[in-house]
């Protein structure tokens, strides 16, 4: 079961742009794309764990800054030849207001 917390405004992440989230265990990438979807991915690519929110996001993907790994921003699946999953995360806008789902076991800092 998820506990939603509200994160950021919409406008709290660049087009094309992402924000990391940290909690007591993990950080996590925000992402929003040029249509203003929303994503939400643990800030580790699952190559070498390269931070994924300094990626570069191009339509519905972020490529990773160290190895040049593209990874599904909905999926958190990397594309072929690559592979690979980042963990994704629920997370859903209301009203222009971020809100992340956060499991029992990940408590929000």
């Amino acid at each position: 079961m998820s506990n939603w917390i509200e994160i950021a405004s919409l406008n709290d992440i660049p087009r094309l742009g992402a924000r990391v989230i940290k909690t007591d265990t993990v950080e996590i990438a925000v992402f929003r794309t040029a249509g203003d979807e929303i994503f939400a991915l643990k800030d580790e690519c699952p190559h070498r764990k390269g931070p994924l929110s300094q990626g570069i996001v191009h339509d519905n993907t972020v490529t990773c800054p160290l190895h040049n790994w593209k990874i599904d921003l909905a999926s958190g699946e990397a594309k072929a030849p690559d592979e690979g999953c980042a963990r994704r995360y629920p997370i859903k806008v209301i009203e222009e207001r971020i809100y992340l789902g956060l499991n029992d076991q990940v408590a929000a800092a």
